[in-house]
């Protein structure tokens, strides 16, 4: 069974006034390496079930954002992924992604409507997170959902310790990074997930189902 995370826009738009105007800031702000705070995060089963708001609460009575502000933004994450609250108030929503490899997780981001940097600034900065394996190359694809244009990005090799302090200390062989930016009304939104390899390469399927079902509220 999937479940529907809710943003708020009015919650997420504060959290974007507290952070200041400067782009480049929000540019970096968006390629955090979310592998860094795992271990500061809740165990999965005090997390939040359900629709969630950009402080990581219960939306009470939410799942189809009927009625709620323009410019917010619903998904729903994919059945076994487990929704914890944000470990950095930087990020908008958060999860653990259950493999074979080990657990991946996955961040949202938001810096209110046209902030964060621009699609391949972004891709460019993902891809720059890591080192990326021999004989392959990043993959790239763009498509439209729900009136929402989403480009996605998956890069597998070395995660690297990031120049912000918050990736891994140490390089992490054989791992892969999903990255997308949605862009729509309201947007654009960063959606990052990182982990091992046979982990996100069994949930790939799963992140782009995700990607696929965004909507407006």
């Amino acid at each position: 069974m999937t479940r529907h995370i809710l943003f708020t826009s009015f919650l997420l738009l504060s959290l974007s006034a507290c952070g200041g105007d400067d782009s480049a800031s929000d540019a970096a702000m968006a390629g955090e390496s979310p592998a860094a705070d795992a271990s500061t995060a809740p165990p999965a089963s005090d997390a939040p079930v359900g629709p969630i708001s950009s402080r990581g609460e219960v939306v009470p009575g939410g799942g189809g954002g009927a009625g709620g502000p323009a410019g917010g933004l619903n998904f729903d994450l994919p059945a076994g992924w487990q929704s914890e609250q944000p470990s950095s108030s930087m990020r908008m929503a958060q999860a653990s992604i259950p493999g074979p490899g080990g657990p991946g997780q996955l961040t949202v981001f938001y810096f209110g409507p046209g902030g964060g940097g621009g699609v391949e600034a972004n891709i460019e900065r993902w891809i720059g997170q890591m080192e990326v394996a021999a004989g392959t190359q990043p993959a790239q694809e763009t498509f439209d959902a729900n009136g929402y244009r989403v480009t996605v990005i998956d890069v597998k090799g070395t995660l690297l310790p990031s120049t912000m302090g918050t990736g891994p200390e140490t390089p992490q062989p054989d791992s892969r990074l999903l990255g997308a930016v949605v862009e729509g009304p309201g947007g654009p939104w960063f959606f990052k997930a990182t982990g091992p390899e046979a982990t996100l390469a069994a949930e790939r399927d799963a992140f782009l189902s995700m990607l696929r079902s965004v909507r407006g509220q």
